[in-house]
């Protein structure tokens, strides 16, 4: 999986070796956060239509009410789809107790719950892109539920 944001992580820790998320989230996990809250599609997107995201549920909402002007550039509806799942899952991590990031075997980052669930956020940020639902705020809220 070709993850852009692995590539600063690697270089803030002095070297260009490959390495695996999984293993970035063991040694460094508040820095592997830190790099999935970047979002930096979808936070310029959003502020382009005067939503200033703010790492909040209330954000969420907000997000869910923006016109889905990103279905007309088919190239960069999967990008900004997978910084809504990233996006998501920040909101999650820092809200949700006991909620924190994982790394499937495959790489795909998740949000693993106090209770063992896991939430492919990516893959709700990527559904949400295209077709609206889920809404993000509702996997959310579910995810709080737990």
């Amino acid at each position: 999986m070709n993850i852009p944001f692995l590539d600063n992580w690697r270089k803030r820790q002095g070297g260009t070796q490959p390495g695996t998320l999984a293993a970035a989230v063991e040694t460094d996990p508040d820095g592997v956060a830190e790099l999935l809250a970047e979002c930096e599609l979808l936070r310029v997107r959003a502020g382009q239509q005067g939503l200033e995201l703010d790492d909040t549920p209330a954000s969420l909402a907000a997000l869910d009410q923006l016109p889905p002007r990103w279905r007309d550039d088919p190239e960069e509806l999967p990008w900004l789809g997978n910084d809504a799942g990233l996006y998501l899952g920040t909101v999650i991590v820092r809200t949700v107790l006991g909620a924190a990031w994982d790394i499937w075997p495959s790489g795909q980052p998740v949000v693993r719950l106090e209770s063992g669930r896991e939430i492919d956020v990516v893959a709700a940020g990527l559904d949400w892109a295209m077709a609206g639902s889920p809404e993000l705020s509702q996997v959310y809220a579910e995810s709080a539920e737990n």
